[in-house]
């Protein structure tokens, strides 16, 4: 007798994985007079070739800073020697996500930021965190895009009001969890109050740890907090010290 072998593709093995989910576009479509760091310049965008001009196809020339949007910050872009764009391996793309909410919190104190009682409780209801997740810090920041003064927030004294990450919850998550990743809605890592005395200790602590994160997420309003996956993706400079990222949720 002949023994027959059925091969399935991976395909085929991922569309009844896949039947059913939600897909969530985490991702702000970026364009001129956006929010943005104030160190950095607007973008400009240049049609070279334009349809409507009775031109054969369109193409536009994009003049922008790495950290535009909804970015990818690599290590290298605080540390020197740090892993660059091109370094990140594309296994550290499709990660677990893990969603942690202070959005409550916000709402009645911009400058709120998650403490380890948030993460206990996490993990009380869903378990440890995972080894190599991305962990996404829900605010409800992105709701202000795309108004700049609504994202900084800044007080009669040109104090920054926003929320951020606090540097017990990220050292928890890098030394005792193992996370590959990080995210959050608002413009930087560390709070409006910190970044108004130029105070970026916490984004510098993370790139430092060789873990990678997104900044300015979208839509991260009704994800599961657990149970998700993250796909993060971005163009591959050479040496790339940021660039806009492509970022979803299935769940």
């Amino acid at each position: 007798m002949t023994e027959t072998t059925t091969t399935t593709s991976l395909w085929e093995s991922l569309q009844p994985l896949l039947a059913g989910r939600q897909f969530v576009d985490l991702t702000h479509a970026f364009h001129p007079g956006q929010p943005h760091f104030a160190a950095f310049p607007d973008e400009e965008r240049e049609a070279l070739f334009d349809l409507e001009k009775g031109d054969g196809f369109t193409a536009h020339r994009y003049t922008i800073v790495g950290q535009w949007g909804t970015h990818v910050d690599p290590p290298s872009h605080f540390i020197r020697g740090g892993r660059t764009l091109d370094q990140i391996p594309v296994e550290e793309m499709i990660l677990p996500l893990v969603v942690l909410d202070i959005t409550a919190r916000v709402t009645g104190n911009a400058d709120a930021t998650p403490t380890l009682q948030d993460v206990q409780d996490w993990e009380t209801r869903n378990g440890t965190i995972p080894a190599g997740a991305f962990v996404a810090l829900r605010t409800g920041w992105s709701r202000r895009w795309p108004d700049p003064e609504a994202m900084t927030n800044r007080d009669s004294e040109g104090l920054s009001h926003t929320p951020g990450w606090s540097r017990d919850v990220l050292s928890f998550l890098v030394e005792q969890r193992a996370v590959a990743a990080v995210g959050h809605e608002q413009t930087d890592t560390d709070p409006g109050l910190a970044t108004s005395r130029q105070d970026f200790s916490l984004e510098t602590y993370v790139l430092d740890k060789d873990r990678w994160q997104i900044e300015l997420l979208a839509n991260l309003d009704g994800l599961p907090e657990a149970g998700g996956v993250v796909v993060a993706s971005w163009p591959k400079p050479l040496g790339g010290s940021g660039f806009p990222a492509r970022v979803f949720a299935i769940c």
